[in-house]
């Protein structure tokens, strides 16, 4: 074999080795709610060395990004915070037919830091009129699903009107943690996902009963507009499998009665 011949082969082998598993690597991109911020990120890692396919993920609120996607921001896949903004872009014809559904329920809870000394467990919301506590966060109810619970929990508890002059508010609900986290507020209505998450399980929470507020089912819808229609359903059938239901159950979520069963099925 000739030196020309041997430099040939030696540079076809490189690309076919680099370039063309580049060519060949799937990525979907995905809208999420903030709520799943730490439960999908891990999901999404666990997938990717799974299955060789990058999960690129945004978080932010829910109504944020139904605005983005209905002028046609390029993502493949929706996660939103409640079922109502899914089942709009569906109604507009933006989703892959037969698609959407629902992949967790979520709980809202009082939360504060490590170092405070309210007692929920005897006042539940009604701590938050202590006197100490002088501000309050929660996401903004105009576009995120959490905010909306909070302020429904609030009212239905009868104390929205005592409560509104101290209530700050987060462009979603990762924010609104943010704001308890870093002492803005003394307390915050969140996610309980956010409250189950590494960075804020030593603080202290209370689960605001589900009886005061409309119930979070979340869903998920793949866009009609994706280029990546079957890793984007590849990806939600892994999250219907009973690992990453279990990983979704670690952070406080779960599935509405008549939905695990299926979620299971391979």
């Amino acid at each position: 074999m000739t030196l020309f011949m041997r430099t040939y082969f030696l540079l076809a082998a490189t690309f076919l080795s680099t370039v063309v598993p580049a060519c060949l690597a799937q990525e979907i991109r995905v809208a999420a709610a903030a709520d799943l911020q730490f439960a999908l990120t891990g999901l999404a890692m666990q997938y990717e060395k799974q299955s060789g396919t990058k999960v690129s993920i945004v978080f932010g609120s829910s109504g944020n990004f139904f605005a983005q996607l209905e002028n046609g921001a390029p993502f493949d896949v929706f996660f939103s915070a409640d079922s109502d903004y899914p089942r709009k872009l569906e109604a507009a014809g933006l989703t892959e037919p037969g698609t959407l559904a629902i992949y967790a329920k979520g709980r809202i809870a009082l939360w504060t830091s490590p170092g405070s000394s309210f007692d929920f467990e005897k006042n539940g919301l009604s701590t938050l009129l202590d006197p100490k506590i002088q501000k309050v966060a929660i996401a903004n109810p105009e576009h995120a699903p959490y905010g909306r619970a909070a302020v429904a929990a609030l009212k239905q508890a009868g104390l929205y009107d005592q409560l509104k002059a101290k209530l700050v508010i987060g462009e979603n609900i990762s924010q609104a943690a943010q704001f308890v986290q870093s002492g803005s507020a003394q307390a915050g209505i969140v996610a309980l996902s956010l409250a189950l998450s590494p960075a804020m399980k030593d603080g202290h929470r209370w689960l605001v009963p589900e009886n005061l507020y409309p119930p979070l089912d979340q869903s998920v819808v793949i866009l009609k507009s994706s280029a990546n229609k079957s890793a984007a359903k590849a990806f939600l059938e892994f999250l219907r499998t009973p690992d990453a239901q279990s990983t979704l159950s670690r952070y406080g979520f779960t599935l509405p009665a008549g939905v695990a069963a299926k979620s299971t099925k391979s």
